[in-house]
């Protein structure tokens, strides 16, 4: 069997920066374990496979090399420009029924397409004493000034060069595993016109840090927006490839623009 691939980097103005996503266009559904054995082989932090409903609606999964994930926003938006640009170029809008529910990309001037993700909002954590300090010792930095929960656990540091400064996951997992999270996001608010920034890790999914991480955003964008009082807002994950996003709180959802890069076109031998 062989299967068209592409590989895009999301959130990218350019290869080489960004978050890269493979994206395999399906007839039918593969097996699950045939999908994850693909996702393995890939080794990119989401491989998203889709199948065609009807004109501008599809069925879209997420692997990570270790497991399915329920929500990817690069993913989905590198998916939107394969529709946009290869299958479907009439297309203005492009809908995904997915783990999450129905997702919508719109087309943007400039390839800079609009994705609707749904919100996540965020509650104090309420751990042991000491864990923030267990954080920041994983991390090797300062503890974070607050902790919240959501999808993911968020630490929220004062200075955003705390933040770019991190280096990699560090013992993160382990701080996470006993409050059952696999997924933390560390923030500040922002440096250089960047509104907030951010990083992302998930080294029990086989993602030690994701470049630029959409779900991640469905905690950040109304956890910045009711903390600066904006409702559109620029945002910078500041890892080592580093991606831009343009966030915008729509109340129970929101709105995240970005570039689309081509890397490479590929077939699989399975």
């Amino acid at each position: 069997m062989r299967l068209k691939l592409w590989q895009i980097d999301a959130f990218a103005k350019q290869p080489l920066e960004g978050n890269p996503a493979a994206v395999v266009p399906l007839e039918s559904w593969l097996d699950a374990g045939l999908m994850q054995k693909i996702a393995c082989e890939n080794n990119l932090a989401e491989t998203a496979f889709f199948v065609k409903r009807e004109p501008g609606r599809y069925d879209l999964r997420w692997f990570t090399p270790v497991s399915e994930v329920e929500l990817c926003g690069h993913a989905t938006l590198a998916s939107a420009w394969l529709v946009f640009e290869k299958l479907e170029a009439d297309l203005e809008t492009v809908s995904f029924t997915t783990r999450s529910g129905d997702l919508m990309v719109a087309r943007g001037a400039g390839g800079r397409h609009t994705m609707s993700l749904p919100s996540d909002n965020t509650m104090p954590f309420e751990g042991p004493a000491d864990f923030a300090a267990a954080i920041g010792a994983a991390l090797g930095v300062e503890p974070p000034r607050e902790l919240f929960r959501a999808r993911y656990l968020m630490g929220v540091w004062d200075d955003a060069k705390t933040v770019r400064a991190l280096q990699g996951c560090g013992g993160i997992a382990s701080v996470l595993r006993p409050i059952d999270y696999w997924g933390f996001v560390a923030t500040a608010k922002g440096d250089e016109s960047y509104d907030f920034v951010s990083r992302f890790f998930a080294p029990d999914k086989g993602v030690p840090e994701d470049p630029v991480t959409g779900s991640a955003h469905c905690i950040l964008t109304p956890f910045w927006a009711k903390r600066l009082a904006k409702k559109t807002m620029r945002a910078r994950q500041v890892s080592p490839r580093g991606g831009d996003l343009t966030c915008t709180d729509e109340g129970a959802r929101v709105a995240l623009t970005g570039s689309c890069a081509l890397y490479l076109t590929g077939e699989i031998a399975v």
